[in-house]
């Protein structure tokens, strides 16, 4: 039962992580990148609106359990004798807490709050300065968490294969 429930949330904690990084790296790649090229009261528009809908229960909770359920694996595993992999999962647990969820509320959804309470601007050049305001600082702080989130995908990673090595 205990491997049963260790393989579950490893597996699962992996495609969690492995989700918030592809949301994070698409945001930077992406949609910031094409909402810079649009109008700026069209992006900060458009922003608002993604900050409104991504605050669903699926994206939440993904966002939110990660560590949680790595740290769940690290425990099933260190009970079944597998301490290097337990490590992993636990190393992934604070790399994801450290690196994608103290930057999103520190740094982005303050900012993303600060946007949904902006009323669009009528001149273009205000829009301009809100929006390069928002921008770069916003995607530079998403960079970090897709670079923590593929780091704790890789330590998960790391702990099913020696999991499968001391097994």
């Amino acid at each position: 039962m205990k491997t049963s429930l260790a393989g579950i949330s490893a597996v699962l904690s992996i495609i969690m992580a492995a989700g918030m990084a592809g949301a994070f790296f698409a945001f930077s790649t992406g949609v910031m990148p094409g909402l810079n090229s649009a109008r700026p009261g069209s992006a900060i528009d458009a922003m608002q609106t993604i900050n409104q809908k991504i605050q669903n229960p699926l994206f939440v909770g993904m966002f939110m359990l990660v560590p949680v359920v790595a740290v769940a694996a690290g425990v099933f595993l260190l009970t079944l004798g597998h301490k290097s992999a337990a490590i992993l999962f636990f190393v992934a647990a604070a790399l994801y807490f450290v690196g994608a969820l103290v930057p999103s509320f520190a740094v982005n959804i303050p900012m993303n709050d600060d946007l949904d309470a902006v009323t669009i601007p009528k001149a273009t050049s205000e829009a301009a300065k809100v929006w390069s305001d928002y921008s770069g600082r916003w995607t530079a702080w998403n960079n970090v968490r897709a670079v923590f989130s593929w780091g704790s995908v890789l330590a998960m990673s790391i702990g099913v294969y020696l999991w499968g090595k001391e097994s």
